[in-house]
C-alpha cells in the first residue's frame, strides 16, 4: 500500500476519499437516522440512484412507530424497496426524533 505517482505528478491510493451526510430515512416501518457516505464531488442523489439493493448507513439508530428508539448500531444496511423518503440532516442525530408526530 501506499501512494503511487505517474509521470505527470498525479497520484493514486488505495484509499476512497468519501463525505459523511447525516440522514433521516422513513421505511416502511421505522424511522432511522445515521450517515451515508459519498465519493467526494458526488451527491446525496448520486448515491442513491447507484446500483445496488442496500443503502448502508453507519452508526445507525432506529425509532419505531412511536419515535421509541428501539437498536442502535454502527453499520446498518437499508434495501431500497423499504425507503418512503430520506432526506439530509443536520449534523446532530440526537436519540430521539424532535418531531415523531410529523408535523410536515
Amino acid at each position: 500500500m501506499g501512494l503511487r505517482y505517474d509521470e505527470k505528478g498525479k497520484f493514486f491510493t488505495e484509499f476512497i476519499s468519501k463525505t459523511e451526510i447525516p440522514v433521516t430515512i422513513q421505511t416502511t416501518t421505522n424511522l432511522v437516522r445515521g450517515f451515508v457516505y459519498v465519493r467526494k464531488g458526488e451527491r446525496l442523489s448520486d448515491e442513491l440512484n447507484s446500483s445496488g439493493c442496500f443503502i448502508p448507513i453507519a452508526d445507525a439508530i432506529v425509532f419505531d412507530a412511536n419515535g421509541e428508539k428501539r437498536y442502535k448500531c454502527e453499520f446498518l444496511a437499508v434495501h431500497r424497496d423499504h425507503i418512503i423518503w430520506l432526506m439530509p440532516e443536520k449534523e446532530e442525530t440526537g436519540d430521539k426524533p424532535d418531531d415523531a408526530g410529523g408535523n410536515a
